[in-house]
């Protein structure tokens, strides 16, 4: 009985907490307008959403020594608000990777008037195809990331002008792989706070699933979603923050 009780213990010190968090409800999630890298505010619902995360996680016990979010405003002002809320002073790194998938020319637009001008396919597969672009900026539109500040040094031609979610992917992955599963594997304990395509390929990632079920794959905004993951940054299972309380 020791002995399994300590190999039991032994596990459980090898495993570490991943937590993945979709920012709070946006003023244009609120509007059903196609957002992407337009770089919008939460809404009065967002902000409430993301001081309700932090006490869940503040409940559930949880504490971090890492902070990864990307370069928009409703991902940033949400993991503020949660470190705020949790009285944790950690480091909080941004980078234009973790951005949300960019929708191109329907950045903006309301579904109906995108249909009206695109088309009903080309809105409708890249939201249900893993490989379907949605219709692409041109460089000299001022939506282009090219012509933002935020974007400075960055080079251009690695900036998107619509994205597919398998180009999501392709962004995304190296900076998993290069700079936050070797903090994972060092035994930090970190949340992330991204968007609803990108947290879905992360989950692609995590839990090695086909482009079909990732498309498939459901975020609620202001949920937290913790992963367990061994030594390796392999994960072992997956549950919400709230199933804890």
């Amino acid at each position: 009985m020791r002995q399994a009780l300590a190999a039991t213990d032994n596990v459980q010190s090898l495993t570490t907490k991943l937590v993945l968090l979709r920012h709070g409800q946006s003023i244009w999630n609120r509007d059903k307008i196609f957002t992407g890298w337009s770089d919008v505010a939460l809404s009065p619902k967002g902000e409430q959403e993301a001081r309700r995360a932090a006490l869940l996680l503040q409940q559930a016990g949880f504490t971090f020594d890492l902070c990864f979010t990307s370069m928009l405003q409703r991902a940033t002002t949400t993991a503020h608000i949660v470190l705020e809320t949790m009285q944790l002073d950690i480091p909080v790194i941004q980078n234009w990777r973790l951005n949300e998938r960019h929708y191109g020319a329907l950045e903006g637009m309301a579904r109906w008037p995108a249909i009206k001008q695109f088309g009903v396919w080309p809105i409708l597969g890249c939201q249900i195809k893993f490989d379907a672009m949605p219709p692409v900026l041109h460089r000299d539109d001022i939506r282009y990331p090219g012509h933002q500040r935020l974007y400075h040094g960055i080079d251009p031609a690695l900036l998107p002008a619509g994205e597919s979610m398998q180009q999501t992917r392709a962004r995304l992955a190296p900076y998993w792989l290069d700079t936050i599963l070797p903090e994972i594997r060092h035994g930090k304990r970190i949340l992330i706070v991204s968007h609803r395509n990108t947290l879905r390929v992360l989950q692609m990632l995590l839990d090695q699933l086909t482009p079909l079920q990732v498309m498939k794959q459901k975020l609620a905004t202001g949920r937290p979603l913790v992963y367990e993951l061994n030594h390796q940054g392999q994960a072992l299972r997956h549950y919400y923050a709230d199933q804890l309380t």
